[in-house]
C-alpha cells in the first residue's frame, strides 16, 4: 500500500480534525438477526447488541462526514462513498460488527442536540440521499474501492499510485477559494522540536536546529510533502501533520516572529473526491454520478 495506506489510517473516513462521540444508543434498531436479507450492521458497542439496516445506519453515518445542507447530489455521492466502504469491510458477509468499522455514528439524540430544530430537515436530507441511492457501490474491475475522501483539497487530489489505479489527480481549482484553505499555525521552536521528537523512531532536533535544519525534499505532483528532513530525521508529510496537528499534509514551514510558522495548504490528506469541489460540481448541475466518476477513474456503479 505505500505512502498512500499509511496517510489513510489516521483519516481515512475522516476528513474533519474532531469527530463526534458513540454513545451508544440508536433509535429503531432492527433486533432480528435472521430477519430478511437486508445488509445489517451489529450495534455492538452499548450495553445491549442490537442489528440495524446498513440503509437505515447510513443517515447517521453521513451526519459525521458531511454537512447535512450541502447540495443533495454532493450528498449523494457521499452515501455511496459510505456505503462502500462498509460493504468493503463485509467482505462475503452481509453483516459486521459496528466496532470493526471505525467509523463515528450519529443517534437520533445526537443529531437533535447537533442540529436543534433543523434536525428533522437535515435528517430528512441525509435519508434521501441514501434511499435515492440504495444499495448503490463503487467498483473497479470488479472489487470495491477504498473510497477516500477530504474536506479540501489544495487545488488538485493526490494520485493513489499502481497500488490504487482508480485514483488519479482530479483539478480542484476553486478549492483555494474555500473556508479553512490556507491556515497559518505557530509555533515556538522548542514546541516545533519537541513535537517532531515525539514521532516514533524520530531524529535528533533542538530548537537550536530550527528552521535551518528543516529541507522539504520531495512533494506529489498536487503539492503535498512526501518526504521532509528535520534535523537528523527524516520523515513523511503526514507523520509531521499528525504530530503537529495541521489541517493537510500540504504546508511549508518558515520562520515566523522569533519562532516558526506552518503554511498549510487544503483540509484532509487530499486523495480520492474533495468535498468541497463534489459541492461545487453539484451546485452546476453535476449528478452524483458525475461526481464520482471524476474523481474515482474508470470505475463502475454496482448494486449489492
Amino acid at each position: 500500500m505505500g505512502k498512500l495506506a499509511a496517510a489513510a489510517a489516521f483519516a481515512l473516513l475522516f476528513p474533519y480534525a474532531v469527530t463526534l462521540a458513540w454513545t451508544g444508543s440508536v433509535e429503531g434498531e432492527k433486533n432480528d438477526p435472521e430477519a430478511g436479507e437486508e445488509r445489517r450492521i451489529l450495534l455492538d458497542r452499548g450495553d445491549t447488541p442490537a442489528y440495524m439496516g446498513l440503509e437505515d445506519y447510513l443517515p447517521g453515518v453521513l451526519a459525521v462526514q458531511i454537512p447535512a445542507d450541502r447540495e443533495m447530489e454532493a450528498l449523494k455521492a457521499q452515501a455511496v462513498i459510505a456505503r462502500t466502504y462498509i460493504c468493503s469491510r463485509m467482505g462475503e458477509e452481509r453483516e459486521i460488527p459496528e466496532s470493526a468499522l471505525d467509523l463515528d455514528y450519529l443517534d437520533s439524540g445526537q443529531l437533535a442536540e447537533l442540529w436543534g430544530d433543523q434536525a428533522a430537515e437535515y435528517y430528512g436530507r441525509l435519508e434521501q440521499a441514501a434511499e435515492e441511492t440504495a444499495g448503490t457501490v463503487i467498483t473497479w474491475e470488479g472489487e470495491l474501492i477504498e473510497p477516500l475522501f477530504h474536506r479540501v483539497s489544495a487545488g488538485s487530489t493526490r494520485s493513489g499510485g499502481e497500488g490504487y489505479p482508480y485514483l488519479e489527480a482530479a483539478e480542484c481549482p476553486e478549492d483555494r477559494l474555500a473556508d479553512g484553505y490556507l491556515q497559518a499555525v505557530p509555533f515556538s521552536r522548542e514546541e516545533f522540536a519537541e513535537r517532531i521528537r515525539e514521532i516514533p523512531e524520530s531524529g535528533e532536533v533542538s530548537a537550536g536546529d530550527l528552521p535551518q535544519g528543516i529541507q522539504i525534499l520531495r512533494t506529489d505532483g498536487a503539492g503535498y510533502v512526501e518526504e521532509i528532513q528535520i534535523g537528523t530525521g527524516s520523515y513523511t508529510g503526514e507523520e509531521v501533520q499528525y504530530a503537529l496537528n495541521l489541517a493537510s499534509p500540504s504546508f511549508a514551514v518558515e520562520e515566523y516572529d522569533g519562532g516558526l510558522r506552518v503554511i498549510t495548504r487544503g483540509v484532509g490528506h487530499g486523495y480520492g473526491l474533495s468535498q468541497q469541489e463534489a459541492e461545487r460540481m453539484a451546485e452546476n448541475g453535476s449528478s452524483a454520478e458525475e461526481i464520482l466518476q471524476y474523481f474515482y477513474k474508470n470505475i463502475s456503479l454496482n448494486s449489492v
